[in-house]
């Protein structure tokens, strides 16, 4: 096997899935991060591992949507008004997209990656030291309303068709019975039965740990100062604990990709898409399955020891705050589904920027430009769901072995 040195910028789950697959060919790695390892995005999620999320956010009522928000500061899908050219081209180029060709093409390309990395997560989970609260236990879409509950019906005969993705309809005098922590009365549900979902803090620090006594080297709040590159090869890393060589450079910065674009001398239109949760412990009538509930744009997840509602979608740039109306907002939109949607006692309010792409596809692959330069970024809000893949796709490349995913969709070079 090759023993080159590899350098991976980013310790969220891509990173930590690059390192898994890197240190597996025989590499030496090292992974630096700017804050913790498996912090920011990866660490309060719903955690879920959804084959079925295939659809992109370019959706033909998106643009509706995001413009309606520019007049409601409190909407679950908000865009702050912003005079910034980076967030209007951004924003052009998404609108551009939101048509039903374009849709179906980047859904078809997300299918590929999500029924790979789920395949890879089957695996990978069986290894009783990834310690991560794994359970498969589906998806439930749940709707209070007989006109969502058709709408949703569908989407799920376009997923049907277009990607033989099909769900169980649940009518509403049966979903009580089939999770009894949903109230009476609602329209019905639709299930995804491949869907899982886990504890993403578990398996993050399990995950990490797992790989340090394997010889994967994690450095903590090591800003990312300056790359050096002599021509078309990366020739090292300024970081704020010193200068980092490697032969291999693997640039996994989240929401954080943007700002590198100068010195990779390459466009990464990555904007941050901030998400809200709370994690509360568990009520006394606890769900038993992961849930999102469309109409409201929350999802709910069950853990052994806590319980998660999170949702919300706020271009807002680096925005650090967590306003109570948010949390209670997660909160309240919950009660019109669930017995008792609120824990006895909160134990973390958190918010995390996702990274966010113009055609909602992930950026896989090589810098242009660059010999020895990836970039593993921009899953949007499939991160946790797509961290596999990466990884071993990341790895193929730098052992320069072919693949049948569809590398060239997710390419770094489709901006350039």
């Amino acid at each position: 096997m090759s023993a080159d040195r590899v350098i991976v910028v980013g310790a969220g789950h891509i990173g930590i899935a690059c390192a898994h697959y890197l240190h597996a060919e025989g590499h030496d790695v090292t992974v630096v991060d700017q804050g913790r390892i498996g912090g920011a995005c990866s660490s309060a999620n719903c955690g879920f591992i959804v084959p079925s999320h295939v659809l992109p956010l370019t959706t033909p009522d998106a643009l509706a949507t995001g413009l309606m928000s520019l007049f409601r500061p409190r909407a679950a899908f908000r865009v702050r008004p912003q005079l910034r050219p980076a967030l209007f081209r951004w924003m052009l180029e998404f609108a551009r997209r939101c048509n039903r060709s374009d849709m179906l093409a980047a859904g078809a390309t997300l299918h590929a990656l999500l029924e790979a990395s789920a395949a890879e997560y089957r695996g990978l989970l069986q290894d009783p030291a990834l310690d991560s609260e794994w359970q498969r236990k589906g998806m439930l879409f749940v709707f209070a309303t007989d006109e969502g509950l058709a709408e949703f019906g569908e989407t799920d005969s376009l997923l049907t068709s277009e990607y033989g993705l099909s769900a169980e309809h649940i009518a509403g005098e049966a979903l009580a019975e089939f999770e009894p922590a949903l109230l009476d009365g609602l329209a019905g549900a639709w299930f995804y039965e491949d869907d899982s979902h886990l504890r993403p803090d578990r398996l993050n620090a399990s995950w990490a740990e797992r790989l340090a006594r394997a010889g994967v080297r994690f450095i903590e709040d090591c800003c990312l100062e300056s790359v050096d590159s002599n021509g078309k090869h990366v020739a090292g890393l300024d970081t704020s604990t010193g200068q980092l060589e490697a032969e291999h450079y693997v640039f996994a910065a989240g929401a954080w990709s943007g700002g590198l674009a100068s010195a990779l001398d390459c466009r990464i239109p990555i904007e941050p898409g901030k998400g809200y949760s709370v994690t509360m412990t568990c009520p006394e009538t606890m769900p038993s399955h992961p849930m999102l509930m469309p109409e409201k744009h929350i999802g709910v997840t069950p853990f052994e020891d806590g319980y998660r509602i999170a949702s919300m979608m706020e271009f807002a740039g680096f925005d650090a705050s967590i306003p109570d109306y948010r949390i209670r907002q997660l909160q309240d939109s919950a009660r019109p589904y669930l017995r008792e949607p609120v824990g006895p006692e909160v134990v973390e309010t958190w918010y995390g920027w996702r990274p966010m792409t113009w055609d909602s596809l992930p950026v896989i692959g090589r810098v242009p430009g660059f010999d020895n330069a990836l970039l593993a970024t921009g899953h949007n809000m499939l991160g946790l769901s797509l961290a596999p893949v990466t990884g071993k796709l990341i790895a193929d490349l730098v052992a320069e072995r072919p693949t049948d995913l569809p590398l060239e969709a997710v390419s770094p070079a489709r901006f350039n």
